[in-house]
């Protein structure tokens, strides 16, 4: 029989009998695959960005790092999702970056507060 291009009737041209077995599907295992890795803490995540930018956001985002993370710390001891190296590396910038804030700001003001006190006390005309 002819080949039908329309669908009607045998499309086999060869008239192949159909009481053949189809093919064994072949199921292939693997062994056992690589682990997979937690998924990152999004608190940690942000402990760190936060921690890196605190230099220059005048120690703003710093205090941010050190709160998120605490938080990212405590979330990953209850989840056991990955981040903990990046929640330490956050908290240690934010604390670092917060201390050399504060001591900038107060020897600033230690600093304007004696030029004041210097400049106010001696007049000499």
């Amino acid at each position: 029989m002819a080949y039908d291009p329309y669908g009607y009737g045998s499309q086999d041209p060869y008239g192949q009998s159909y009481s053949q077995q189809p093919p064994a599907v072949q199921h292939h295992y693997y062994g056992p695959s690589a682990p997979v890795a937690p998924p990152t803490n999004g608190m940690a995540t942000a402990s760190m960005v936060c921690g890196l930018i605190g230099f220059f956001a005048c120690g703003l985002t710093s205090i941010l790092a050190i709160i998120f993370g605490h938080v990212a710390q405590s979330q990953i001891k209850r989840t056991g999702e990955g981040g903990n190296g990046m929640a330490v590396t956050g908290l240690i910038l934010g604390y670092l970056i917060t201390v050399g804030w504060i001591i900038f700001w107060f020897l600033y003001i230690l600093g304007v507060a004696w030029f004041a006190a210097e400049t106010g006390s001696t007049r000499t005309y």
